[in-house]
């Protein structure tokens, strides 16, 4: 969540990032808005790609740790421990899973920003 957090940086200041990169009147002839606009959008790009990538990963990783409690558990039913262990991954695996829901509301509120 933490590497979430500061990997939507772009995201969080899009609208900074775009004051700073359209030029005001004085600077129309110094900066090339067309070409910064591009490397902002790509950018964005780039970081919606590699989160939802991650995300998605973190997702595939914990889906199979949950998987393998849920044998050994079937195994052993009395194992209080592995429970607990089995709840745990469960709830991160929610946490991940509701983390793509927010990074679908980050990306689409970016765009419209953009």
């Amino acid at each position: 969540q933490e590497l979430l957090r500061v990997m939507r940086t772009i995201d969080d200041r899009i609208v900074h990032e775009l004051n700073t990169t359209i030029p005001t009147a004085s600077f129309v002839g110094k900066i090339d808005a067309g070409q910064t606009c591009k490397e902002l959008y790509q950018s964005l790009t780039d970081a919606h790609t590699s989160r939802e990538r991650i995300i998605k990963n973190c997702i595939a990783q914990t889906s199979s740790v949950v998987k393998a409690l849920r044998e050994e558990r079937e195994k052993a039913q009395d194992d209080v421990a592995l429970l607990k262990q089995l709840r745990k991954e469960q709830t991160k695996l929610k946490l991940m899973q509701s983390e793509l829901n927010v990074e679908e509301v980050v990306n689409d509120r970016s765009w419209k920003v953009l």
